[in-house]
């Protein structure tokens, strides 16, 4: 994991990758390369004399060197067809790769260009394009003539014909091949299912490598792993590199933290104010805290820097959505979609747009469209879940439901929707399992212990439900769903009345009073808790009248005051006192729910262990 402490040899590295990728057309493999330099830029490298860096004309023969600058000039101006058609016999190893990615950069134009639907991005059924460029690519790997630049570009090809085994070996070659190839690790990323393969992989031993599996733990949600490697890269002298922090604000944002994850990106907009890059993500986490006046500044601002590129059309679609206009949102996205049909964000966030505009089906399609880009977009698993849900097809519901949870297990939001489509298809124990998990891994909506005391109550088993609304009660301020607090109220009202504890249920009852639609029904059960009172204390007077003076006298002093408790529960003096509250929640607690795993034991539920290991920040 650790990086090497000699900056020259990595910036050494950085700048031959640079003229390589250049050499052959792989800008944004060079642009990537040139900002790394730049953080860098304290680190000195003697430029004269350097014959690595002047190796301008290396892998070039003299007799094909005008042919390759008028093909790559043709390149640049995006006239591929001619680049590869005055680089065809070219034998030496930059011009036959100009002519192969031209060939290649053709092709992926053309498909583009007469794609009649944007809505399509697969590329499994265009296998045809590719065939004669993966024939003669498949024919020289076998040969082992293929240098790194040309495994990375049959790793591509693979890639995008769904040949997903085949590809990540190649790519791994590609990449022991040329180490500063930043385009093939970015490729390899996104087929990495897990950190056991990440570690399994035969990669080079190289400074690159910590960047990859820093990128491809918070690719895999493992935000901590990632975390932790670029924290550890920015103290060996890549602080200034502005890849670096902004992936840092992705895995805040990933773990929720997401005023830390603003504070970085607002320090990236300082230090590039003209940068592009990721600006999606940061527009995204300016829609999640709805700060509506920073949202119009960073719209205002990219459509200034550049009105037709795909980030750009995505953040204006995110100002339009978070005013609520749905319909220029959804223009907009399909705008970056236009602009490139595989910009992930596009897909997703249209989705979500269409769900606003109760288009169902529209969003089923964008979202199936995010996870053909991406299988490893949650968001779009989970969108496909809720909308076969408003469908009322719950067992495709639960599929896609089941996929956003293995994507994000240790998510709670994932976790109560599995639950509640469970308890729809009368799963009762795995739906509860899947509640008691949400609770534990710590419950960002607030509804899971909600959601598992209805469903005890639900089931007629009302004493494992009454712990579970206690805790559910146990700090009103933090839930926003009042409706469920009354209703929470008054089943614990209901309940201690009918086991005759009656100060308990007053004050439950006089909670209730608070909520319009659940006040007669609070009058109601203070009705009944007076009557009951009024019961009790008659009888109790009808006992002491017929006993000796003597008896009834000692038997008052050895019993508590009992109209403490009704002075402090009943009455138009009632004016809840917070600690008293909390006090008697607490109290509560302690007798339906003792020992140290409280609500598992109490509710009679057992605790759900987790197979896996995670974050408990995530």
């Amino acid at each position: 994991m650790d990086p090497p402490v000699d900056l020259n040899v990595v910036k050494q590295d950085i700048l031959v990758g640079m003229v390589e990728c250049e050499k052959r057309c792989l800008m944004q493999c060079t642009k990537w390369l040139a900002e790394l330099n730049h953080g860098l830029s304290e680190v000195t490298v003697e430029l004269r004399g350097n014959t690595a860096l002047q190796n301008v004309h290396g892998g070039i023969e003299d007799s094909e060197y005008d042919s390759y600058l008028l093909a790559k000039s043709y390149f640049l101006v995006r006239e591929y067809d001619r680049s590869a058609y005055f680089t065809r016999n070219c034998v030496s190893p930059v011009p036959k790769f100009l002519h192969l990615y031209a060939t290649y950069m053709s092709k992926e134009k053309k498909r583009l260009d007469n794609m009649t639907d944007s809505s399509v991005v697969s590329s499994v059924s265009h296998a045809k394009d590719f065939s004669e460029l993966l024939s003669i690519l498949r024919t020289e790997h076998s040969q082992q003539s293929l240098d790194g630049y040309c495994l990375y570009l049959y790793g591509v090809i693979l890639k995008k014909l769904d040949l997903t085994d085949i590809a990540v070996r190649v790519f791994v070659e590609a990449i022991n091949a040329e180490p500063t190839l930043w385009s093939a690790w970015l490729e390899l990323a996104p087929l990495v299912n897990d950190k056991r393969m990440l570690e399994s992989l035969k990669l080079p031993n190289h400074w690159m490598k910590s960047i990859f599996e820093g990128y491809t733990y918070i690719e895999l949600f493992q935000n901590d792993e990632g975390i932790k490697i670029f924290e550890h890269l920015q103290k060996n002298g890549f602080s200034k590199c502005i890849f670096i922090p902004t992936l840092l604000a992705i895995a805040y944002s990933n773990k929720r933290d997401v005023d830390r994850s603003i504070d970085i990106f607002q320090h990236l907009q300082s230090v590039d104010p003209y940068r592009l890059d990721n600006l999606d993500s940061y527009s995204n986490l300016l829609f999640v805290k709805d700060m509506k006046t920073e949202m119009s500044h960073l719209a205002h601002k990219v459509v200034e820097i550049n009105k037709y590129s795909p980030e750009t059309c995505c953040v204006v679609g995110n100002y339009y959505s978070i005013r609520s206009d749905h319909y220029k949102a959804v223009m907009y996205f399909q705008r970056a979609l236009k602009l490139n049909p595989r910009y992930l964000s596009a897909w997703t966030l249209m989705g979500h747009e269409f769900m606003e505009m109760k288009n169902t089906n529209a969003a089923i399609q964008s979202y199936r469209q995010a996870v053909e880009v991406n299988k490893r977009d949650f968001r779009a698993w989970y969108g496909l879940g809720q909308a076969y849900e408003i469908l009322k097809m719950t067992f495709y519901s639960l599929y896609y439901y089941k996929a956003a949870q293995q994507l994000r297990p240790y998510d709670s939001r994932m976790l109560v929707a599995l639950g509640e489509t469970y308890e729809k298809l009368n799963k009762v124990a795995d739906a509860l399992k899947c509640y008691q998990k949400a609770y534990n891994v710590g419950d960002i909506e607030g509804v899971a212990l909600y959601s598992m005391a209805k469903l005890y109550e639900k089931q007629g088993e009302t004493e494992k439900a009454i712990p579970a609304f206690l805790k559910f009660c146990s700090d009103e301020k933090l839930i926003a769903d009042k409706a469920s607090l009354c209703h929470a109220y008054m089943t614990l009202g209901n309940y201690y009345e009918k086991i005759e504890d009656l100060d308990k249920a007053s004050y439950f009852a006089y909670k209730c009073l608070d909520y319009e639609e659940m006040k007669r029904e609070a009058e109601s059960l203070l009705k009944s808790i007076a009557n009951k009172r009024a019961h009790t204390k008659a009888t109790t007077s009808a006992t002491a009248a017929t006993q000796p003076p003597g008896t009834a006298k000692a038997s008052e002093e050895g019993k508590p005051d009992g109209n403490v408790a009704t002075d402090t529960y009943g009455g138009e003096d009632m004016e809840m006192d917070e600690t008293n509250l909390s006090k008697r929640i607490d109290s509560a607690l302690a007798e339906e729910d003792p020992g140290s795993n409280e609500m598992a034991e109490s509710s009679g539920i057992h605790e759900f262990h987790m197979e896996d290991t995670y974050d408990v920040n995530e």
